[in-house]
């Protein structure tokens, strides 16, 4: 009874939606000719609009301008780069003027990195082994991504492998909410915002597209896509497509290949009926690449490709692979900055030990049904299937949990000190569906919504053999496999988790003086259960661990229209991330007792006491919508409790056994602004666009930490936030006169942190990209065929991009009892280097 008391007052006023005025289209020249304000009754909100169906696009019609057949206009603003946003929340987007003119195949989070707090690394400039991002200083794991209104994040992790998703050329829009999910977002790591990825719809006419590309490290890629136009006399249309890429892994002898298929069905009817279809199917053929510390990338750089490189341990003498010698006084183990690209027995760091094969599968079909005129039923069914592993070598076990026993690999007894195959192999099914009423009143719009989830996945890491040449017997794993002399497989993990979700979310808009101003509200409640069993024997939580979280999820929002062409805002909503599957379980090697500890324990200790991390935040915005130019302004604040962190700790108290676990890092309070600016063709074709960001994030909370066997608090509270850039710039200057085309991009990013003690950062860094193309008259059957260069950094700027593996104190400190904790070297992710990309496109 509360609970519906709660539901039912809470979601009552709302802030966002508001009058939706359209800037006007492209001209060379501002016209001075001012175009009469158009209201739109039922303007999107942060209410939700998530689903595609809500997805509104701005149609702008101008007499001597067309779009082509890649869905470049030349009158997006800035280039692509900022679209009209009416919700009372910070929103930017990119469109198709911007993503065509990048380079072919790259993923979406190369493709929003100027956008403004998006902090955006890539290893490879081609994205096939995926990027690593950040908004406002949370990565992303604790943000939420969807692909036509389905979620793309890792069930049990919250991982985003930007390298699956899509092909860019299918890609019409993405946009990221830096602050805050919607009230329909299915998530349930949205502490940090979303990133929503929309696909374009098949065209009315049957026809297709087509690219290739050849560019640095043999980077080879084609894309086919074929329309079929409408089916019979029904609105009925589809497209499939398809791609095939390789590239040889940047200063490694690795080669990745990526094989990508997909398709889209949509037939609409009558007054805004709907339904559609997406489904997208990916392999990849990878190679893991490593993060590296600081140390390493001193003394190697990009690394080492064709030769076999030692790890050495701080306090020895280094041999590097020409036979000269250097001491290691870092503190921290040198090693090569790739994996080796030449086998010698023994070394777990070839780099055919570290293959990354996986096979996805996505299905959506989001819909609506105007059921009355003021009744619209949106659904939004999907499935999520995955499957694939991430390479590992590691010694011969010698016992299985505390019993001590030998094994044999296909019959016979492995050599002492050799090593063994464990891929980590995870396998996803995960099937969902989010149903929404939305009801229209007069000027007010009530939504009542229902997310329901259920996510099977099973986790195991079986052994295999090694060929004398370093080949992994199998890469998936499958055998034959290490067996104990009891019939056991041995197994470095083993565990399946259920994860059943059930989210009710409402909210009501109210708009009042003629759309003006609209107030919006709203209450998500979350109930998620994950049933896990671990499979390993002797384990600290025994094999089955059930844990429910609850949260409600509050949101409310104002947005008030000053005139046709400035609106203001303030917002506040409640986020929140359940703990990770993996926190749940105890695996790894097992420890027995020894001299100098008690043991009985695995390396990776279960963490069940975990509660989810919550983020309470507030922004208040301006934006302004001309005719030539679109600006906005965000101040924007959150409080953050129980962040998620994992960290190597103490598990007694002499501190005799250590072991990675899961712990609350605590609270973070952070304050800063948004900014960005672009506008339509001025001065001959040109359309600039710049993005600011200033963040101050705040530890507010005392972090333990330990070395050999002492443990003390080091005083974090009141440090700058580690993976977070107090500043970032970023700029486009595009041009396009129909025929000649180009792009110069900046981004800037200051330093970073990597440790909660600020006693270890890397260095802000410029990265600079141009695009110079042309663009021809259509061609017997091509249509706008078209030559493109990309040239990525540009001036081969060789940097560390991002903090992967933050850490409490990088060196020795004291902490607040007094103790001397030595420190652990964070890692990192090294950015690409230069790269050049040509290719050819045309549609048919």
């Amino acid at each position: 009874m509360r609970l519906a008391r709660l539901l039912s007052t809470s979601a009552l006023f709302a802030f966002g939606t508001v009058s939706a005025f359209a800037a006007p289209a492209d001209n060379t020249a501002p016209s001075t000719k001012k175009s009469p304000t158009k209201v739109a009754a039922a303007a999107p909100s942060m209410m939700g609009n998530t689903a595609p169906t809500d997805d509104h696009e701005e149609h702008v019609s101008v007499s001597g301008h067309h779009s082509y057949f890649d869905g470049v206009t030349r009158r997006d603003v800035g280039g692509g780069l900022m679209q009209k946003q009416d919700a009372a929340k910070s929103v930017s987007a990119i469109s198709r003027d911007y993503i065509e003119k990048q380079a072919p195949g790259q993923d979406p989070m190369q493709l929003i990195a100027l956008l403004p707090g998006a902090n955006v690394t890539s290893s490879d400039p081609a994205g096939l082994t995926g990027s690593h991002m950040s908004a406002r200083g949370l990565d992303q794991s604790q943000m939420g991504f969807t692909l036509e209104g389905f979620p793309i994040n890792d069930i049990g992790s919250f991982s985003v492998y930007s390298q699956e998703i899509v092909d860019s050329e299918n890609l019409r829009k993405i946009s990221l909410a830096q602050g805050s999910a919607d009230l329909d977002s299915p998530h349930l790591s949205a502490t940090g915002g979303v990133v929503d990825m929309y696909m374009i719809d098949p065209k009315m006419k049957k026809g297709g597209a087509f690219d290739v590309t050849y560019g640095s490290y043999d980077y080879t890629r084609g894309f086919l896509r074929l329309d079929t136009g409408k089916i019979g006399q029904t609105n009925l249309r589809a497209y499939f497509s398809g791609s095939y890429a390789t590239e040889d892994a940047i200063h490694s002898e690795a080669t990745n290949r990526k094989l990508h298929a997909e398709a889209k069905f949509v037939n609409d009817w009558g007054d805004g009926n709907r339904v559609s279809l997406a489904i997208v199917g990916n392999r990849l053929y990878n190679y893991l690449t490593p993060s590296v510390n600081q140390a390493s990338w001193d003394a190697y750089g990009f690394g080492v490709k064709d030769q076999y490189v030692a790890s050495c341990y701080s306090g020895s003498t280094c041999t590097r692979p020409n036979g000269s010698t250097f001491k290691n006084n870092s503190g921290a183990t040198i090693s090569n900055t790739v994996y080796n690209g030449a086998y010698k027995s023994g070394d777990a760091n070839y780099y055919k030990l570290h293959q990354n094969p996986f096979t996805n599968i996505y299905a959506s079909a989001p819909s609506t049904f105007k059921l009355t005129d003021h009744l619209v039923l949106t659904e939004t069914p999907y499935f999520w299937y995955g499957d694939g592993s991430g390479g590992a070598a590691y010694g011969v076990p010698g016992n299985w949990g505390k019993t001590s026993m030998s094994g044999t690999l296909d019959g016979k007894t492995p050599a002492k000190g050799s090593l063994l195959y464990e891929p980590s192999i995870t396998t996803t099914y995960r099937p969902g569906a989010v149903t929404k009423l939305t009801l229209t009143t007069g000027v007010n719009r009530l939504m009542v919504g229902y997310w329901f989830e259920y996510a099977k996945q099973s986790q195991t890491a079986p052994a295999t053999g090694i060929a004398a040449n370093g080949t992994p017997w199998n890469i998936w794993g499958s055998g034959p496999n290490y067996v104990f002399s009891d019939g056991t497989t041995y197994q470095y993990r083993q565990s399946l988790t259920q994860t059943r979700t059930h989210t009710m979310f409402i909210g009501d808009s109210l708009s009042l003086f003629h759309n003006k101003l609209t107030i919006d509200a709203g209450l998500k409640y979350a109930i998620v259960t994950r049933d896990a069993h671990n499979f390993l024997p002797n384990t600290s939580t025994g094999p089955y661990i059930d844990k429910t979280y609850y949260q409600p999820l509050p949101t409310a929002s104002i947005r008030y229209q000053i005139n046709p062409e400035m609106q203001v805002f303030v917002s506040g909503s409640t986020n929140f991330r359940i703990p990770t599957n993996y926190s749940l379980y105890d695996a790894g090697t097992y420890y027995l007792p020894s001299k100098t500890a008690s043991g009985n324990y695995y390396g990776t200790q279960a963490s069940t006491n975990q509660q989810p991390e919550i983020s309470i935040s507030e922004e208040a915005g301006w934006r302004y919508t001309g005719p030539t130019v679109m600006a906005s302004v965000t101040y924007f604040h959150y409080n953050f409790t129980n962040r998620m962190f994992q960290s190597t700790q103490c598990l007694d108290a002499t501190c005799s056994n250590y072991a990675s676990t899961n712990i609350n890092a605590g609270g973070q309070s952070t304050n800063g602004v948004d900014a960005e600016i672009g506008t339509r063709p001025i001065f001959y074709h040109i359309r600039p666009y710049a993005s600011f960001e200033y963040v101050d994030a705040r530890t507010t909370s005392n972090l333990l930490s330990s070395s050999g066997n002492k443990i003390d608090y080091m005083p974090t509270n009141g440090k700058f936030a580690p993976e977070t850039p107090k500043y970032q710039v970023g700029f486009n200057l595009d041009y396009d006169d129909g025929n000649i085309f180009g792009a110069y991009k900046l981004k800037y990013v200051a330093k970073q942190y990597a440790s909660f003690m600020n006693d270890e950062s890397i260095p802000g860094y410029v990265k600079m990209d141009i695009t110079v193309g042309y663009r021809f008259k259509n061609l017997g059957f091509l249509q706008a065929p078209n030559v493109k260069l990309n040239l990525t950094n540009i001036t081969n700027n060789h940097y560390l991009g991002f903090p992967t593996s933050p850490k409490v104190n990088a060196t020795t400190q004291t902490g607040i009892f007094g103790n001397s904790i030595k420190g652990t070297a964070p890692t990192y992710m090294i950015a690409a280097p230069f790269a050049a990309m040509g290719s050819v496109s045309a549609g048919f």
